[in-house]
């Protein structure tokens, strides 16, 4: 299974701009992007104003590393959602959102999606009660995901994520049970009500050309 393995930080520092792809740490100032400016490598010094091809490439990336997918795979996930009824870039981002690894993120199981990524893949969540070890699995509505609990406890960090009050706010189309540590999607996500700080309009640009 590809995957990347170099720094995630050098994919916001790629961007210029927080991914929050490394949770707690992206809050402090050890946080990469604010210590380190500048995109990594060696550049001479340009000011040159950027294409519409490198502005909607960025954009692309910067979808691509926030949800760490790949971009063969990002690629199909287009294709899927140019063949979905509606708007294409609307549909990339539900099909995005619909990630089983972005939905324990979003369920604040875990502090962010690399994680969610790792712990799906070691089998630790549960949706319907059967268990899927497959972090690109997409969750669908009435879908219950839970914490597989071993030995009828849970880790000490997913009780101090989801302790009272989650640390981030649980979207509208996700519901969460803090005592039973189970999530319910109550509806597919609308792209019109999300913040996900993705111009997607960009996206489709890139890719179709």
């Amino acid at each position: 299974m590809a995957r990347y393995i170099d720094p995630v930080c050098r994919q916001c520092r790629r961007v210029g701009e927080k991914l929050f792809l490394k949770g707690e740490r992206c809050y402090t100032p050890r946080c990469a992007v604010e210590r380190r400016r500048r995109p990594p490598g060696d550049h001479a010094p340009r000011r040159r104003r950027p294409s519409d091809w490198s502005l909607q490439l960025k954009e692309k990336q910067k979808a691509r590393f926030s949800y760490g997918v790949l971009e063969r795979q990002f690629r199909n996930y287009f294709e899927k959602a140019r063949e979905r009824p509606g708007k294409t870039g609307d549909n990339l981002l539900q099909i995005l959102e619909s990630r089983l690894d972005n939905v324990v993120y979003r369920l604040a199981f875990v502090d962010s999606r690399r994680q969610g990524r790792q712990m799906v893949t070691h089998g630790h969540f549960t949706v319907n009660g059967r268990r899927v070890n497959i972090p690109s699995y997409l969750v669908k509505q009435d879908d219950v995901i839970a914490w597989k609990a071993a030995n009828g406890s849970v880790p000490e960090f997913v009780k101090a994520l989801t302790d009272g009050l989650p640390k981030r706010p649980v979207p509208f189309w996700l519901r969460l049970d803090t005592d039973t540590l189970t999530g319910q999607v109550a509806t597919l996500p609308d792209p019109s009500e999300m913040q996900s700080g993705i111009d997607v309009r960009l996206i489709v640009e890139f890719y179709s050309k």
